[in-house]
């Protein structure tokens, strides 16, 4: 990445950055403090992964998708210089899909001027192709067991790969933290002659767009990050931010009657929010969760922590040939039989269906026949653009309830 970078002429130093690490809430906490710099008028992008549909989702400029000119050029300059870094690399090796999209939008966001981008770390961070940016302040959003084969098997571990892409004489943000976790910051933080803010868990008397209490922890950790960069915030601007913001795919309302919710939390944690999420905006109502997850997930903890708030699952399984073509050829699904099993496992109601598209149906008919029941889609960020696709076609039915 640094070489690529280099070819490039370092794109990523004509604009300040502050960069995102942990393990839930990066994608949420970069859009928002985006949105934040920009009602405090200063031209912002944003880069997100994974994209739902298509590879310029990942790259926001002034809070909208780039252009898909723009970001064909972008992605143009990025893969000539990937030719050439290719033929200085040792053999067998070669630029990676994730450096060339993010070398991509380091391009991208240097041609629009943008003042300043905030940058979601992919995995991890030590080794993540994110860790080439100057980074003015860092932003932990959250520790919890996930992508465990790479990054170490306990929350420390996992903590010190993300820690480790913190800038000297800079600013770290941290999220909500364990006792343990919290003290590896702070020594960090210490080492490196950068200040700590630890931020709220709400940000007080603002309205929220985005539902859910972890949004409200996402939105005050957002605010504590934004006024480390700016050195203030208008109050204006953070209530006009609140009350406008939306996240895709974080408890996003895609469909009505019944209403249906597309989640794409993937580890317990995410889960659990999503559940105290849920309690919140369905209260005593069924929910009714079609439920898919990849295979090196924690699935069986996925669904203890929603089992409370669930009413009945479907399971079934991501298309092999859709995450191949998003550039995960050979990562496989955990099996409806799999996923049903955990379901029983904690006394929920479950049915195997291994096809998608015919899961999210039938999880809406069962949402449909129950009185005010509520649809819920979840387990994966794989789950968004195929869901959308299923409801939108029933939301469009004659019937309303299958196309």
């Amino acid at each position: 990445m640094h070489k690529l970078s280099t070819a490039l002429g370092m794109p990523q130093h004509r604009f300040g950055s502050i960069h995102v690490v942990g393990t839930n809430g990066k994608s949420s906490v970069a859009r928002m403090i985006a949105a934040l710099l920009e009602a405090h008028g200063m031209r912002t992008g944003a880069c997100v992964s994974p994209h739902a549909a298509r590879w310029s989702e990942r790259v926001l400029i002034g809070g909208e998708e780039i252009d898909g000119d723009a970001f064909a050029a972008a992605v143009a300059r990025a893969a000539q210089a990937a030719e050439t870094v290719n033929r200085s690399l040792e053999p067998g090796e070669a630029v990676t899909q994730f450096e060339l999209a993010t070398a991509a939008a380091f391009v991208a966001f240097a041609a629009a001027r943008v003042e300043t981008a905030v940058v979601e770390a992919g995995l991890g961070g030590r080794l993540d192709a994110t860790n080439t940016i100057p980074s003015r302040v860092t932003v932990l959003t959250s520790i919890g067991l996930d992508h465990t084969a790479w990054l170490g098997e306990s929350e420390l571990e996992i903590a010190t790969e993300k820690l480790a892409v913190l800038r000297d004489h800079t600013t770290l943000v941290l999220g909500r933290l364990s006792a343990e976790v919290m003290a590896l910051a702070e020594r960090t933080a210490a080492e490196r002659g950068a200040g700590l803010i630890v931020a709220p868990e709400d940000p007080g008397e603002v309205e929220l767009r985005a539902p859910g209490r972890f949004q409200r922890r996402n939105f005050a950790l957002s605010c504590a990050a934004a006024k480390a960069f700016l050195g203030d915030l208008e109050p204006s601007s953070v209530a006009s931010v609140a009350a406008t913001l939306t996240v895709p795919g974080r408890l996003e309302r895609v469909g009505e009657d019944p209403a249906a919710f597309i989640d794409v939390a993937h580890n317990p944690d995410g889960a659990a929010a999503l559940a105290e999420g849920l309690a919140e905006i369905a209260a005593d109502r069924p929910v009714v969760a079609c439920v898919a997850a990849l295979a090196d997930k924690d699935a069986e903890g996925m669904i203890r922590a929603l089992a409370p708030v669930l009413s009945h699952v479907v399971c079934t399984e991501l298309d092999a040939a859709a995450l191949a073509s998003r550039g995960l050829a050979g990562v496989t699904s955990h099996s409806s039989a799999k996923l049903a099993r955990a379901c029983q496992e904690v006394g929920l109601g479950a049915e195997q269906v291994p096809d998608f598209g015919t899961a999210v149906r039938l999880a809406r008919r069962r949402a449909a026949e129950q009185p005010d029941g509520v649809l819920l889609v979840t387990g994966s960020h794989y789950v968004l653009a195929p869901a959308r696709a299923v409801l939108r076609l029933c939301e469009d039915a004659s019937d309303g309830i299958e196309p």
